[in-house]
């Protein structure tokens, strides 16, 4: 049903062995591998290359982010009777073309950034990336790099914020002219019961899509609380639990180290009937949903501790586990992600990352025919869709996103469209409540949720917009520290001087705020709005800060005659005297506020011992 592939596209579909060109179409229009860095780093240790090299996806990782991205609508549709119903990705009109860059080894940056600009070349509009940069100079980071061509040739790029949360600064993908994207959860959820000897019955989430255990009890074992066992054992890391004392049983995991499935293969090739995976402190009260291979929940952490308990407290522990299926409606929704990187951000501290959350938790797209759900070789099961958490999982989102603004407002820029998606996002989830973090229940601050989770409605008609320009960004560049070398690398421009710069880094006209105090107590910051919404347009300011932090903004109101119109204002931000620089961070916001529109910009404040 889709119409003819436009001219101007200058892409195409690699044939190979297992992939044939006639597998694509109008919707599926491209089809590329890079494979030379993985080849040569092979080579330079002496190693074979064991690996069918084609554009096809033989993990399904890259089939699940597509097709969230831009998957046609498709009906009954579920994993193993999970999540039933129509799937579709956010833009199912738009087109997709794949660039292949990850192997079994990895992805090497000379394949990424061949990818990237192969992909500008090619045509494409928006750039989904759900892999990680670096967290170093912007020079050494080829995403980055790679990115900076892209948004100068109009191309959109969202990444993934990374998977390591909730560590303080644990982001990635910081690079301004990158969408960097945090995941939260959804208001669906499958829950899955344990009833424990004792009668209790704790509640957590699983996708085990077999016959379950029944309704006999089974005795429960934990090895931590076993002697001569070490804390491999609690871990069920490969190769670390005793058939004799594991099989015909139920089996306590903690959560960390290893792959939450593995560790439900390692209990199942001892000989366990089940498994109850145990959060500890890192993931708090997180549940991540599993297709495990044998009868399996997750637990959060005050669960998993309840059940510690219970194991020392009985002499012969027994559980039984039973599984609810789907369930709707799940409140509170959005929960910031215990597993989705947190800023602050360690190579630029005065932009704000990330920039957004979006659904990445449990989240139902396409997968291949090759791999098994849980992506072990040890899985034989095949499924045509699959659920799995993730910031790759929250990127793809915003892409889609990305692409139904790109077609609502085909002039505006790659940073008009991400200003769009930040300004118009909110923080208050279904109970009215601000948004909560799920690494410890507690409320979510903009380092882990960024302005926001994204309102696609509100995303189309924002009202105004931060725009920057190519030469604002190398403007910023210039203004790192780096040389005339390492800017050149990131720019790409052979005359770059760097006559004009920043006198701060923080001065790039973002759509959030990061104040870094350091030797002065004042930081001031100009910004410019441009009016994408009516003639006629009035703002006031509205302005959210700690009791110790003075903010000021002139104007506190902008008029905007007709679209079109840009206006600037200028806020200045003063720690009080008395302030101690190990003060904790802090956090507010500078809303620009009409009838129609409100404009929100997070701003977060950090002393520099914090950072």
């Amino acid at each position: 049903m889709m119409p003819d592939v436009p001219a101007r596209w200058r892409g195409e579909c690699e044939e190979d062995e297992d992939f044939k060109a006639s597998a694509c179409n109008k919707k599926l229009i491209g089809a590329r591998k890079f494979y030379n860095g993985f080849q040569m780093a092979v080579e330079h240790s002496g190693g074979i290359l064991n690996e069918t090299l084609s554009p096809r996806d033989h993990e399904g990782h890259g089939t699940h982010t597509s097709t969230t991205a831009a998957g046609s609508q498709a009906a009954n549709v579920s994993l193993f009777g999970y999540a039933s119903g129509t799937a579709r990705g956010m833009a199912v009109h738009a087109r997709v073309a794949s660039y292949k860059v990850c192997w079994k080894l990895g992805c090497f940056g000379s394949d990424i950034l061949a990818a990237m600009d192969k992909a500008i070349s090619d045509g494409v509009d928006v750039l989904s990336m759900s892999l990680g940069g670096g967290s170093g100079p912007y020079y050494q980071d080829p995403v980055a790099v790679g990115a900076f061509k892209a948004i100068e040739k109009g191309v959109f790029v969202s990444c993934s914020a990374g998977n390591s949360g909730p560590a303080r600064s644990s982001i990635a993908n910081v690079a301004p002219w990158i969408m960097t994207v945090g995941a939260g959860t959804l208001d669906r959820d499958f829950p899955a019961f344990a009833v424990l000897g004792n009668g209790k019955r704790v509640r957590g989430v699983s996708l085990y899509g077999g016959a379950g255990m029944g309704d006999k009890q089974v005795e429960l074992v934990y090895h931590s609380g076993l002697r001569n066992i070490t804390s491999s054992g609690s871990l069920c890391l490969p190769g670390s639990l005793e058939p004799d004392r594991v099989r015909g049983k139920v089996v306590l995991c903690d959560r960390g180290v290893n792959a939450r499935v593995e560790k439900g293969m390692v209990v199942k090739e001892a000989g366990g009937v089940g498994m109850i995976l145990a959060n500890t402190a890192g993931s708090g009260e997180e549940l991540v949903a599993d297709s495990h291979l044998l009868p399996a929940l997750a637990v959060g952490r005050k669960v998993g501790d309840e059940i510690r308990e219970y194991l020392k407290s009985e002499a012969k522990p027994t559980a039984v586990l039973s599984f609810g299926g789907t369930v709707l409606g799940v409140k509170p929704s959005p929960v910031v992600a215990a597993f989705s990187s947190r800023g602050p951000n360690k190579v630029t501290p005065q932009i704000l990352k990330p920039d957004v959350i979006g659904p990445g938790v449990n989240i139902l797209a396409g997968w291949s025919g090759v791999a098994g759900p849980t992506g072990l070789e040890g899985d034989t099961r095949r499924t045509q869709y699959n659920i799995l958490s993730g910031t790759s999982m929250s990127c793809p989102h915003i892409s889609g996103l990305a692409a139904l603004l790109k077609g609502a407002h085909p002039k505006w820029s790659p940073s008009a469209i991400k200003s769009a998606l930040m300004t118009t996002a909110y923080t208050m989830d279904s109970t009215n409540s601000m948004l909560h973090d799920a690494s410890e229940g507690q409320l979510s601050t903009p380092w882990a949720h960024g302005a926001g989770h994204v309102d696609p409605n509100k995303a189309v008609s924002p009202g105004l917009v931060y725009d920057i320009s190519t030469k604002e960004y190398i403007a910023f560049v210039c203004s790192l520290g780096y040389t005339v070398k390492q800017v050149k690398a990131i720019v790409n421009r052979p005359n770059v001087n760097c006559t004009r710069k920043f006198r701060d880094p923080g001065q790039l006209n973002y759509p959030s705020f990061a104040i870094v105090f350091g030797e002065s107590r004042v930081v001031r910051y100009t910004r410019r709005l441009t009016n994408v919404g009516l003639a006629g347009s009035v703002y006031d300011v509205e302005v959210e800060a700690p009791e110790d932090v003075a903010v000021d903004v002139k104007p506190k109101r902008l008029v905007f005659k007709k679209e079109g119109d840009r206006m600037r204002y200028t806020v200045t931000f003063v720690s009080k005297k008395g302030v101690s620089f190990s003060r904790d961070d802090a956090f507010g916001h500078i809303t620009w506020k009409n009838g129609e529109n409100q404009v929100r910009s997070p701003v977060a404040f950090c002393w520099v011992q914090q950072l």
